[in-house]
């Protein structure tokens, strides 16, 4: 069996996606697997472990650290922000989630936003593409954004240079508010500005040295949470529109490596802390994702990376 038939055997969060980025097929057959995600599989499996007031809880006082996974999943998986379970579950967790961090923002609604970026920027991509306000935190990351052009949750004890793990959650989070609102030329300038950070640093190495900056950055994680690898920052180039060029041709190459025979890619450095492990009633989400075996989520994303590689 091929990759994309792989991949189409699959579950609606992996088949619509595959659908529209690997096959071409027509938009309404698209919309409605997607909408399927919704009802079906993964994604109705995933609001099911929700508690009375819509939270999802892994038995501790931080219900908003599993809730914000859980949305992050469900945005990944595609769910349409305009069905009624989209909109039921992010007023949900906009009412009755707060931050347990300690200091100012304690007790305050998780859609205000925190003080770390890199927090920040997953904060921005829920709320922009589930519908929620969040203008005050993009301002507030507009005004952080560093010298050479990323962001670093360092920055407030002293750091002076970018973090690839702060500006790809940044990134992500000013792309989904461009594409909800139109964006601004503010907007504009700071994700081209982040971009180019990326890229000079060939996705991979140091500007300084050209030294890897990290082996974690050459493992392909999924959910990949708040950390960094080239797969994640080359599937963002993508979605952002940027033209692929030369600087991105060593990142490009090690994806083609890790392809298997019949092309699936394998899930690498799988990170816990970053798992929706909601528990209700016993029952656990599980995707069927293990470490060292082919991952549909990173195939998926691999293939689509590469098929737009190829267009340049």
């Amino acid at each position: 069996m091929s990759a994309i038939d792989w991949l189409l055997d699959s579950d609606p969060a992996i088949r619509w996606q595959a659908m529209r980025d690997l096959t071409d097929a027509p938009a309404d057959q698209v919309a409605a697997e997607r909408a399927r995600v919704a009802t079906e599989g993964w994604g109705t499996r995933l609001l099911s472990l929700r508690r009375e007031d819509g939270l999802w809880d892994t038995g501790t006082s931080d219900s908003e650290w599993p809730s914000l996974l859980a949305l992050l999943m469900l945005r990944d998986m595609g769910l349409d922000p305009s069905s009624e379970e989209a909109r039921t579950a992010i007023a949900l967790v906009a009412n009755n989630a707060t931050w347990h961090s300690r200091g100012p923002w304690h007790g305050t609604p998780v859609f205000t936003g925190e003080v770390e970026p890199c927090i920040n920027g997953r904060v921005v991509a829920l709320g922009a593409y589930f519908g929620h306000d969040v203008t005050g935190i993009v301002e507030r990351l507009l005004g952080e954004q560093m010298a050479d052009g990323g962001w670093n949750c360092e920055q407030e004890n002293g750091s002076t240079r970018g973090s690839f793990h702060t500006t790809i959650n940044v990134l992500e989070g000013l792309l989904e508010h461009k594409r909800a609102t139109g964006g601004s030329p503010e907007v504009s300038r700071a994700l081209d500005r982040g971009q180019e950070y990326l890229l000079e640093r060939r996705m991979l190495r140091r500007l300084s040295s050209g030294e890897l900056i990290d082996r974690a950055f050459t493992l392909f994680s999924f959910p990949t949470g708040w950390h960094y690898d080239a797969l994640r920052g080359l599937d963002y180039l993508r979605a952002a529109g940027v033209t692929p060029d030369p600087r991105l041709a060593e990142a490009i190459d090690l994806v083609r490596s890790k392809r298997d025979a019949e092309g699936r890619l394998p899930l690498e450095n799988p990170h816990e802390s970053e798992m929706v492990n909601a528990r209700v009633r016993d029952l656990e989400f599980d995707m069927n994702e293990r470490e060292g075996r082919p991952s549909r989520w990173n195939t998926l994303r691999a293939l689509r990376v590469l098929r737009w590689a190829g267009r340049s």
